[in-house]
């Protein structure tokens, strides 16, 4: 069961922050659902914060949420409190051509990585939405990681809105689809797109399948 409107905590950074680690790098993707459209993965560090500065920092991000369980305004709104107080974030992507060749599982794990790799200080340990990756750090997958861990639920919205901001620049190069609308998940107006016009080189030929004709 996910903790629905409980927020996320500190509880997962605080012990490695005790035991000498500083960057600590909260890791999450969006996308992986849609038909067309990028997957994105976000990661982001967020300051130490032991004893009175913790409850600082979580004070700093009281907002702060599964990007899932916010609006996109709220996302925006959040999105700015989190670059304010972050130690560094990143993102990395997987356009939808590259994920129709090495398959989504991959995909996932190649965007993390890149995530990762693109912050500008190298992580001391990892924290991550139920899944570990290929990188040398000290990793932890946490199951609802998105709604449990500040960190990882920072890096959720990082990725979220950054998604959404691409698939408007979709939109703006080909808008039969609507893609500022539904960001490419299969909403009924997005199917009934499809219907019309076929797949664009935007979707995700290898899972986004034409939907049958309606009779």
């Amino acid at each position: 069961m996910r903790p629905g409107d409980i927020a996320p905590t500190l509880d997962y950074e605080i012990p490695f922050w005790q035991t000498g680690s500083r960057v600590v790098a909260g890791v999450d993707e969006v996308g992986r659902g849609a038909l067309a459209g990028p997957l994105v993965a976000a990661a982001v560090a967020l300051p130490v914060g032991l004893g009175e500065t913790g409850t600082a920092l979580t004070q700093a991000l009281l907002g702060v949420r599964d990007s899932k369980q916010l609006s996109p305004r709220l996302c925006e709104k959040m999105l700015a409190q989190v670059l304010h107080v972050a130690v560094c974030s990143a993102v990395g992507v997987v356009p939808p051509e590259e994920l129709d060749v090495v398959g989504l599982s991959a995909a996932n794990r190649i965007a993390m990585e890149r995530a990762v790799l693109a912050l500008p200080v190298p992580p001391d340990a990892l924290l991550l939405d139920a899944c570990i990756i290929d990188l040398g750090c000290p990793q932890v997958g946490i199951v609802d990681g998105d709604a449990r861990c500040l960190s990882i639920a920072a890096a959720s919205i990082l990725a979220k809105v950054t998604r959404d901001r691409m698939m408007v620049d979709c939109h703006h190069d080909d808008p039969r689809y609507g893609f500022n609308h539904h960001k490419g998940y299969g909403t009924a107006a997005h199917i009934a797109a499809l219907r019309k016009h076929g797949l664009s080189p935007l979707h995700r030929h290898s899972f986004a399948c034409l939907p049958p004709a309606a009779p």
